[in-house]
Protein backbone atom coordinates (compact mmCIF):
# COMPACT_ATOMS: atom_id res chain seq x y z
CA UNK A 1 0.00 0.00 0.00
CA UNK A 2 1.14 3.54 -0.76
CA UNK A 3 0.57 6.50 1.28
CA UNK A 4 0.55 9.83 0.09
CA UNK A 5 2.91 12.65 1.65
CA UNK A 6 3.17 16.30 1.58
CA UNK A 7 6.02 18.30 2.18
CA UNK A 8 6.61 21.99 3.95
CA UNK A 9 8.39 24.70 4.80
CA UNK A 10 7.70 26.41 8.26
CA UNK A 11 8.06 29.49 9.82
CA UNK A 12 8.59 30.83 6.47
CA UNK A 13 7.29 32.18 3.40
CA UNK A 14 10.21 31.20 1.29
CA UNK A 15 10.59 27.70 -0.27
CA UNK A 16 13.55 26.00 0.75
CA UNK A 17 14.08 28.52 4.00
CA UNK A 18 12.59 27.25 7.52
CA UNK A 19 12.15 24.19 8.84
CA UNK A 20 11.03 21.23 6.67
CA UNK A 21 8.48 18.73 7.68
CA UNK A 22 6.65 15.61 6.18
CA UNK A 23 3.40 15.40 6.53
CA UNK A 24 2.05 11.86 5.83
CA UNK A 25 -1.68 12.04 4.94
CA UNK A 26 -4.37 9.17 5.85
CA UNK A 27 -1.22 7.31 7.74
CA UNK A 28 -4.26 4.84 9.22
CA UNK A 29 -3.02 1.14 9.03
CA UNK A 30 0.96 2.28 9.80
CA UNK A 31 2.23 0.64 13.00
CA UNK A 32 4.84 2.80 15.06
CA UNK A 33 7.86 1.30 14.16
CA UNK A 34 7.01 1.31 9.86
CA UNK A 35 6.09 5.58 10.78
CA UNK A 36 9.59 5.79 12.27
CA UNK A 37 11.19 4.25 9.75
CA UNK A 38 9.57 6.43 7.18
CA UNK A 39 10.59 9.49 9.54
CA UNK A 40 13.53 8.07 9.18
CA UNK A 41 13.60 7.99 5.73
CA UNK A 42 12.59 12.02 5.44
CA UNK A 43 15.45 12.41 7.89
CA UNK A 44 14.06 15.93 8.87
CA UNK A 45 13.84 17.32 11.85
CA UNK A 46 10.18 15.67 12.60
CA UNK A 47 7.64 13.90 10.61
CA UNK A 48 3.95 14.15 10.92
CA UNK A 49 1.41 11.40 10.74
CA UNK A 50 -2.22 12.12 10.12
CA UNK A 51 -4.67 9.48 11.66
CA UNK A 52 -8.51 9.35 12.44
CA UNK A 53 -9.10 11.54 15.88
CA UNK A 54 -10.93 9.57 18.95
CA UNK A 55 -13.14 11.92 19.31
CA UNK A 56 -14.75 13.47 15.91
CA UNK A 57 -15.55 16.51 17.63
CA UNK A 58 -11.97 16.91 16.44
CA UNK A 59 -9.47 17.41 13.25
CA UNK A 60 -7.19 14.35 13.52
CA UNK A 61 -4.73 12.43 15.87
CA UNK A 62 -1.41 13.37 14.75
CA UNK A 63 1.74 11.51 15.95
CA UNK A 64 5.24 13.40 15.63
CA UNK A 65 8.28 11.58 15.06
CA UNK A 66 12.05 12.66 14.74
CA UNK A 67 14.46 10.57 13.26
CA UNK A 68 15.01 8.51 16.36
CA UNK A 69 11.79 9.21 18.41
CA UNK A 70 8.56 9.87 19.16
CA UNK A 71 7.97 13.11 20.49
CA UNK A 72 4.36 14.22 22.05
CA UNK A 73 4.45 17.84 20.76
CA UNK A 74 6.21 20.07 18.91
CA UNK A 75 5.64 23.13 17.27
CA UNK A 76 6.95 23.38 13.59
CA UNK A 77 5.04 19.98 12.77
CA UNK A 78 1.59 21.77 13.75
CA UNK A 79 1.81 24.71 11.86
CA UNK A 80 2.99 22.63 8.79
CA UNK A 81 0.48 20.13 9.29
CA UNK A 82 -2.48 22.55 9.66
CA UNK A 83 -1.27 24.36 6.40
CA UNK A 84 -1.24 20.97 4.15
CA UNK A 85 -4.76 20.13 6.16
CA UNK A 86 -6.60 23.26 5.38
CA UNK A 87 -4.80 23.26 1.72
CA UNK A 88 -6.01 20.04 1.62
CA UNK A 89 -9.76 20.73 2.20
CA UNK A 90 -9.59 23.82 0.20
CA UNK A 91 -8.39 22.18 -3.39
CA UNK A 92 -11.02 19.43 -2.72
CA UNK A 93 -13.40 22.18 -2.79
CA UNK A 94 -14.65 22.80 0.32
CA UNK A 95 -14.76 25.70 2.59
CA UNK A 96 -11.69 27.33 3.85
CA UNK A 97 -11.29 26.48 7.74
CA UNK A 98 -10.77 28.49 10.37
CA UNK A 99 -9.95 26.09 13.43
CA UNK A 100 -8.44 22.82 13.80
CA UNK A 101 -7.93 20.70 17.16
CA UNK A 102 -5.30 17.76 16.94
CA UNK A 103 -4.85 15.10 19.65
CA UNK A 104 -0.94 14.72 20.37
CA UNK A 105 0.57 12.81 23.17
CA UNK A 106 0.80 15.69 25.51
CA UNK A 107 -2.65 16.87 25.15
CA UNK A 108 -5.26 18.91 22.57
CA UNK A 109 -3.32 21.40 20.64
CA UNK A 110 -5.79 24.12 19.18
CA UNK A 111 -4.89 25.97 15.85
CA UNK A 112 -6.03 29.12 14.09
CA UNK A 113 -5.83 29.30 10.34
CA UNK A 114 -4.23 32.70 9.26
CA UNK A 115 -4.99 34.10 5.82
CA UNK A 116 -4.05 36.85 3.97
CA UNK A 117 -4.18 38.67 0.24
CA UNK A 118 -2.74 35.70 -1.53
CA UNK A 119 -4.96 33.25 0.36
CA UNK A 120 -3.87 30.66 3.21
CA UNK A 121 -0.86 32.27 4.96
CA UNK A 122 0.65 30.15 7.96
CA UNK A 123 -1.17 28.94 11.29
CA UNK A 124 -1.22 29.77 15.09
CA UNK A 125 -0.80 26.84 17.75
CA UNK A 126 -1.57 26.93 21.29
CA UNK A 127 0.85 24.67 23.29
CA UNK A 128 -0.98 21.88 24.76
CA UNK A 129 0.36 22.75 28.81
CA UNK A 130 1.37 25.39 30.98
CA UNK A 131 4.77 26.08 31.45
CA UNK A 132 6.31 23.78 33.65
CA UNK A 133 9.82 24.30 35.79
CA UNK A 134 12.37 21.83 35.78
CA UNK A 135 16.59 21.58 36.89
CA UNK A 136 18.35 24.26 36.51
CA UNK A 137 22.00 23.25 34.69
CA UNK A 138 25.46 24.04 36.12
CA UNK A 139 26.76 26.81 34.33
CA UNK A 140 29.95 24.65 33.78
CA UNK A 141 28.52 21.46 32.64
CA UNK A 142 26.39 23.70 30.22
CA UNK A 143 29.29 25.63 28.97
CA UNK A 144 30.94 22.31 28.17
CA UNK A 145 28.08 20.73 26.36
CA UNK A 146 28.02 23.77 24.11
CA UNK A 147 31.99 24.03 23.69
CA UNK A 148 31.42 27.87 24.73
CA UNK A 149 33.41 29.70 28.10
CA UNK A 150 31.37 29.91 31.26
CA UNK A 151 31.37 33.96 30.53
CA UNK A 152 29.47 33.68 27.18
CA UNK A 153 26.30 32.14 29.61
CA UNK A 154 24.14 34.94 30.46
CA UNK A 155 22.32 34.39 33.91
CA UNK A 156 21.01 37.72 35.24
CA UNK A 157 17.64 36.58 34.15
CA UNK A 158 17.87 32.91 34.64
CA UNK A 159 19.63 30.31 35.03
CA UNK A 160 20.35 27.67 32.33
CA UNK A 161 16.95 25.64 33.28
CA UNK A 162 14.20 22.62 31.83
CA UNK A 163 11.50 24.58 30.44
CA UNK A 164 8.08 22.95 29.13
CA UNK A 165 4.95 23.35 27.38
CA UNK A 166 4.71 20.16 26.30
CA UNK A 167 8.22 18.78 25.38
CA UNK A 168 11.10 19.34 27.55
CA UNK A 169 14.05 21.95 26.69
CA UNK A 170 17.04 22.91 28.45
CA UNK A 171 16.63 27.04 27.77
CA UNK A 172 19.76 29.08 27.92
CA UNK A 173 20.09 32.70 27.52
CA UNK A 174 23.72 33.63 25.97
CA UNK A 175 25.42 36.99 26.58
CA UNK A 176 26.02 37.88 22.87
CA UNK A 177 24.96 37.23 19.23
CA UNK A 178 28.57 36.01 18.81
CA UNK A 179 28.20 33.26 21.10
CA UNK A 180 25.28 32.08 19.74
CA UNK A 181 27.00 31.90 16.31
CA UNK A 182 30.01 30.29 17.99
CA UNK A 183 28.45 26.84 19.86
CA UNK A 184 29.03 23.87 18.81
CA UNK A 185 27.09 20.63 20.23
CA UNK A 186 29.83 18.18 22.06
CA UNK A 187 28.65 14.72 22.49
CA UNK A 188 30.49 14.20 25.62
CA UNK A 189 29.11 16.89 27.15
CA UNK A 190 25.58 16.33 26.34
CA UNK A 191 26.43 12.93 27.32
CA UNK A 192 27.10 13.92 30.86
CA UNK A 193 24.49 16.86 31.15
CA UNK A 194 21.67 16.12 29.74
CA UNK A 195 20.63 12.64 30.97
CA UNK A 196 20.19 14.08 34.52
CA UNK A 197 17.99 16.66 33.31
CA UNK A 198 14.96 15.27 31.65
CA UNK A 199 15.84 16.79 27.70
CA UNK A 200 17.59 15.72 25.10
CA UNK A 201 17.96 19.12 23.25
CA UNK A 202 19.42 22.96 24.47
CA UNK A 203 17.95 25.87 23.10
CA UNK A 204 19.95 28.85 23.28
CA UNK A 205 18.93 32.43 22.77
CA UNK A 206 20.21 35.82 23.05
CA UNK A 207 18.24 39.12 23.08
CA UNK A 208 21.54 40.97 21.28
CA UNK A 209 19.94 40.79 17.83
CA UNK A 210 22.11 43.08 15.85
CA UNK A 211 21.72 42.84 12.35
CA UNK A 212 19.96 39.60 12.05
CA UNK A 213 16.59 41.30 11.22
CA UNK A 214 14.05 39.20 9.01
CA UNK A 215 11.61 41.76 7.52
CA UNK A 216 11.68 43.81 10.60
CA UNK A 217 14.31 43.75 13.89
CA UNK A 218 13.72 40.51 16.16
CA UNK A 219 13.21 40.49 19.76
CA UNK A 220 15.38 37.50 19.95
CA UNK A 221 17.79 35.24 17.93
CA UNK A 222 18.05 31.17 18.80
CA UNK A 223 19.47 28.31 18.15
CA UNK A 224 18.34 25.09 18.74
CA UNK A 225 20.76 21.74 18.99
CA UNK A 226 19.90 18.19 19.46
CA UNK A 227 21.12 15.18 21.00
CA UNK A 228 21.78 13.27 17.95
CA UNK A 229 24.45 16.96 17.70
CA UNK A 230 22.39 18.36 14.40
CA UNK A 231 20.52 22.15 14.78
CA UNK A 232 16.95 22.03 14.21
CA UNK A 233 16.42 25.64 11.96
CA UNK A 234 12.91 26.68 13.68
CA UNK A 235 11.71 25.20 17.01
CA UNK A 236 8.30 26.18 17.71
CA UNK A 237 8.05 24.08 20.75
CA UNK A 238 11.28 25.54 22.69
CA UNK A 239 9.98 28.99 21.19
CA UNK A 240 6.80 28.99 22.61
CA UNK A 241 8.51 27.55 26.48
CA UNK A 242 11.39 30.01 26.24
CA UNK A 243 8.61 32.77 25.81
CA UNK A 244 6.71 31.93 28.23
CA UNK A 245 10.03 31.41 30.92
CA UNK A 246 10.51 35.17 30.07
CA UNK A 247 7.07 36.19 30.88
CA UNK A 248 6.80 34.21 33.96
CA UNK A 249 10.24 36.49 34.60
CA UNK A 250 8.30 39.59 33.65
CA UNK A 251 5.43 38.82 35.15
CA UNK A 252 3.38 39.77 32.09
CA UNK A 253 1.82 38.99 28.52
CA UNK A 254 4.59 38.91 25.88
CA UNK A 255 4.92 38.66 22.42
CA UNK A 256 8.15 38.53 20.77
CA UNK A 257 9.66 37.93 16.91
CA UNK A 258 12.20 35.43 17.32
CA UNK A 259 14.46 34.22 14.21
CA UNK A 260 16.14 30.90 14.15
CA UNK A 261 18.28 29.16 11.38
CA UNK A 262 20.14 32.24 10.19
CA UNK A 263 23.84 30.87 10.68
CA UNK A 264 22.78 27.19 9.15
CA UNK A 265 21.12 29.31 5.72
CA UNK A 266 17.63 28.46 6.92
CA UNK A 267 16.02 31.88 7.89
CA UNK A 268 13.27 31.12 9.83
CA UNK A 269 10.57 33.23 11.48
CA UNK A 270 8.06 32.68 14.84
CA UNK A 271 6.34 34.82 15.98
CA UNK A 272 5.81 34.11 20.34
CA UNK A 273 3.27 34.61 22.86
CA UNK A 274 2.69 34.08 26.21
CA UNK A 275 0.29 35.16 29.24
CA UNK A 276 -0.19 34.21 32.79
CA UNK A 277 -3.81 32.89 33.67
CA UNK A 278 -5.18 31.66 36.85
CA UNK A 279 -4.01 28.15 36.00
CA UNK A 280 -0.63 28.99 34.60
CA UNK A 281 1.29 30.52 32.13
CA UNK A 282 0.10 29.74 28.61
CA UNK A 283 1.94 30.20 25.60
CA UNK A 284 1.69 29.67 21.69
CA UNK A 285 3.53 30.06 18.60
CA UNK A 286 2.32 31.42 14.89
CA UNK A 287 4.23 31.22 11.75
CA UNK A 288 3.88 30.63 8.34
CA UNK A 289 4.55 27.71 6.02
CA UNK A 290 4.63 26.80 2.20
CA UNK A 291 4.49 23.76 0.58
CA UNK A 292 6.96 22.38 -1.66
CA UNK A 293 6.79 18.51 -2.48
CA UNK A 294 4.50 15.98 -2.88
CA UNK A 295 4.07 12.40 -3.54
CA UNK A 296 3.60 8.92 -2.30
CA UNK A 297 5.63 6.39 -0.58
CA UNK A 298 5.51 2.65 -0.19
CA UNK A 299 4.74 1.00 3.65
CA UNK A 300 7.86 -0.12 5.25
CA UNK A 301 7.50 -3.78 5.79
CA UNK A 302 6.80 -4.84 9.45
CA UNK A 303 9.15 -5.95 11.44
Amino acid sequence: MRYRYVTADVFTGQAYQGNPLAVVLDAHGLDTAQMQRIAREFNYSETSFVLPPQDPAHTACVRIFTPDREVPFAGHPNVGTAVVLAREQMTSGRPAPKAFVFEEEAGLVRISLTYGEHGLDGAELRAPQPLSLGSEAPVDAVARALRLDVDDIAVAEHAPAVVSVGLPFLVVQLASRDALRRAIPDAGGYAALMPQLGAKSIYIYTTDTGNDAIDAPTDIQARMLTGRMTEDPATGSATAAATALRASLAGKALRLRVGQGVDMGRASLLLAHAEPRADGIWAGVSGQAVVVMEGTLPAPARQ
